[in-house]
């Protein structure tokens, strides 16, 4: 269940991350929990790859994946592939995922 202010949820066998990526953004890296303009939570994300060829979903799951110290097969772009705003999907036990994202996403 997500708790308010939070972009992530629990599942049956992880977590799913509402995040808003940006391709082209000059580095690797989370910036922490952004409010969109309806109002939903995401957390921020940032990579060098451009989004062709579904480069920079690549690169957002293998971001993901070291943040949260998981590897690269536990994660997953779930929904919007082709969009900013996409749904990651991290299995794993969710209560150490969850703190890991508590500890790397400070509100903007």
């Amino acid at each position: 269940m997500t708790a308010p202010g939070e972009p992530w949820r629990r599942t049956s066998d992880g977590v799913v991350v509402d995040c808003r990526l940006t391709p082209r953004g000059g580095r690797d890296a989370i910036d922490g929990v952004a409010e969109l303009a309806d109002g939903s939570l995401v957390l921020a994300a940032r990579v060098r790859s451009a989004p062709q060829g579904g480069e920079a979903n690549q690169a957002l799951c293998a971001l993901v994946a070291d943040r949260l110290g998981a590897s690269a097969a536990q994660v997953r772009v779930v929904i919007g592939l082709k969009g900013r705003v996409k749904q990651v999907a991290v299995s794993g036990d969710p209560a150490p995922l969850i703190a890991r994202l508590k500890a790397l996403s400070p509100r903007r």
